[in-house]
């Protein structure tokens, strides 16, 4: 690049400066050098600038030093390497040096300062030089500014390793956190004035510099809200921040499917995890939202950050585990993997939240060392149950994968306590999606995934499907009807309280009892008692003709269970099926009859048939569910075939 005989080699602003920006111009040197040839070459970064050695050494101690330690009294050529800022940088500050016409702005005040540094262009060489002169511009403008200090800031990104030298990335690191406190203390932790020359909304104090610190390069970032904890701003400014730049920074990691095959994550979005994860740690619970934390999880799992990141992020989300939704724990299983689900990750999750129920049960305790009696209604309890709730409906939707693994399956189902479930419908209705999927399974399997049933959990409509399902193994119907006939008996029991007891008094009150078992009188039944009696003796005879039944299973069961050896093999070749179908066909005449028994003590009237089940449960001949699913799994029916 060289250098006219009529005007400077670089050129300048002609812009309209403003009062608070310093204007260097020196129309004697200019003129001056304009009529002489340039003696000296300078290099930078491939790029040449035909200059004069005098305006340079009078004011840049490294050219000058340069110059003199040369060998060649003549020197024409000089090479500058490393310089901070490159040519552009280099071409400033000849500017200066020849007294051009330019301003020092947000722009390019950090490229000047470095540059000077660089070049030495101190006091010691003439005064007003260029690094007092930045030097001013940054404590008198920029960092009593935080727009100023987030453009300076960002104009620090590439000028390493000179700009940590000097200082410039923490004073503006500082000057941006000490004014976001002032801030917020100023507008009464409220609203800030609308700032009518950006044209910005008035809005609240935590959302309108949101933006502009997204613009920051990572490390940048991380040393900005480490100071802003220092200087009081608050967690939910910080929480909300950490928000918008992980959607800015991160926006290309988007949800990708299992079947997905695309490039990897980078190695930048990898680190820009991990730090935002570490900004995380140390942010109080509510700064951040639970459905932002899974977001983060899923990122950190799609950028294989290390475990130690993944397990703090699933400790955040295990202290709020009660408040996710289905759709938050179906985390999809890494391309390496066979299973569709990455259910290592939830059982992660689900043990963070049981430590924190055991911590928060702690506290309940008395000062003598007993639970407090309202234990099962304490917040921790609630929590339990709305995370039982939650684990059978995501048991459901992963039970069609046909790669999970039995152990992995059956390591969620018992990690939750008992309490956790009023009801077992839900777990027997993911343990028969399972069965179905899954047909490989051995009879040891089946009936040792089966054993996590609580049948006397199952509801009325769970166990009349049960009774009618052949993937479960005979033990568990038995089971089943062994908990409904003990129900039924319960039933009865009650009913004949209710019978022996009737609030009016009189004849009719006291005559009851020895009429119903075949007292003396008349014989013949009173008008107040002769429907109860009646109802009372039918369902006495049921229950007779139900123990007899569940007898003669009993036998069966037992005679089954001695040929296991003869019968296992049978079923492979087909010649003892029939005992199985005999089986259950005799199981499900059993359970017909507690079913139209209970209808009948709940009508008070007659025995009903059966009723057709239309909520959660439809059962056919095949023994079939038919039930409603917020998610379709992949090329897996719950209905059973």
């Amino acid at each position: 690049m060289g250098l006219a005989s009529d005007s400077p080699a670089f050129p300048f602003s002609t812009a309209k400066l403003s009062a608070a920006s310093p204007r260097f111009c020196n129309p004697i040197s200019r003129r001056i050098f304009s009529d002489v040839a340039g003696d000296l070459t300078v290099s930078v970064d491939g790029q040449s600038f035909l200059l004069h050695k005098f305006p340079l050494v009078s004011k840049s101690g490294r050219i000058r030093r340069m110059i003199a330690e040369s060998k060649d009294p003549d020197l024409s050529k000089l090479e500058l390497v490393n310089v901070p800022g490159g040519a552009l940088a280099f071409d400033l500050a000849a500017k200066f040096c020849y007294g051009s016409n330019f301003e020092i702005n947000t722009v390019n005040v950090a490229h000047l300062r470095c540059i000077a540094e660089y070049l030495e262009m101190t006091e010691e060489y003439q005064e007003e030089n260029l690094i007092i002169r930045t030097e001013t511009y940054l404590n008198e403008i920029v960092v009593k500014n935080l727009d100023k200090s987030l453009e300076v800031l960002c104009a620090c990104d590439g000028l390493d390793p000179t700009v940590e030298e000097i200082g410039l990335v923490d004073m503006c690191v500082d000057a941006i956190a000490l004014n976001a406190s002032k801030e917020q203390l100023v507008s009464g932790l409220a609203h800030l004035e609308c700032d009518v020359g950006s044209g910005k909304l008035r809005m609240h104090c935590q959302d309108w510099w949101v933006e502009d610190l997204s613009a920051l390069r990572i490390d940048y970032y991380q040393r900005v809200i480490v100071a802003m904890r220092r200087t009081g701003v608050r967690p939910e400014s910080i929480g909300i921040s950490i928000v918008h730049y992980a959607q800015t920074a991160l926006k290309g990691i988007e949800r990708r499917h299992v079947w997905d095959s695309g490039p990897l994550v980078g190695d930048d979005q990898r680190v820009i995890v991990e730090t935002l994860i570490d900004l995380l740690a140390t942010e109080k619970i509510t700064s951040v939202t639970l459905s932002f934390l899974f977001g983060m999880l899923r990122m950190a799992i799609e950028a294989d950050v290390s475990l130690d990141y993944r397990i703090e992020v699933e400790k955040r989300i295990g202290l709020q585990l009660e408040m996710a939704s289905l759709d938050d724990l179906l985390i999809p299983a890494r391309q390496t993997s066979d299973s569709m689900f990455d259910v290592d990750t939830v059982h992660r999750i689900l043990v963070n939240f049981l430590q924190r129920i055991e911590e928060d049960d702690s506290g309940n305790l008395s000062p003598c060392g007993y639970e407090s009696d309202d234990g099962l209604k304490s917040p921790s309890h609630s929590s339990v149950l709305k995370v039982g709730r939650l684990m059978d409906g995501y048991l459901a939707e992963i039970a069609p994968d046909p790669y999970l693994k039995l152990q992995n399956f059956m390591a969620l189902i018992e990690l939750l306590p008992d309490y956790a479930r009023i009801v077992d419908d839900g777990l027997y209705r993911a343990i028969d999606i399972y069965l179905k999927a899954h047909p490989s399974l051995t009879d040891s399997e089946c009936k040792k995934l089966c054993k996590l049933i609580d049948c006397q959990k199952l509801s009325q409509d769970a166990s009349s499907h049960a009774a009618q399902n052949d993937r479960l193994p005979i033990q568990t119907v038995v089971r089943v009807l062994y908990f409904e006939q003990l129900r039924l008996k319960s039933t009865v029991s009650s009913s004949s309280s209710h019978l022996q007891y009737t609030p009016s008094g009189g004849d009719c009150a006291g005559s009851l009892s020895q009429r119903m078992f075949g007292g003396g009188g008349s014989g013949v039944p009173s008008s107040c008692v002769s429907p109860q009696r009646d109802n009372y003796a039918s369902l006495r005879r049921e229950n007779r003709e139900l123990k007899l039944e569940i007898a003669r299973m009993r036998v069966r069961l037992t005679e089954l269970e001695r040929e296991q050896g003869v019968m296992r093999q049978g079923m492979r070749d087909g010649r003892s099926g029939e005992h199985g179908r005999a089986l259950l066909a005799s199981i499900s005449r059993g359970f017909g009859r507690i079913a139209m028994i209970g209808a009948q003590e709940r009508s008070k009237t007659k025995t009903k048939k059966k009723s057709s089940h239309s909520q959660n449960w439809s059962s056919d001949g095949g023994g079939k569910i038919s039930s409603r699913r917020r998610h379709k799994p992949p090329s897996v029916s719950y209905a059973a075939s």
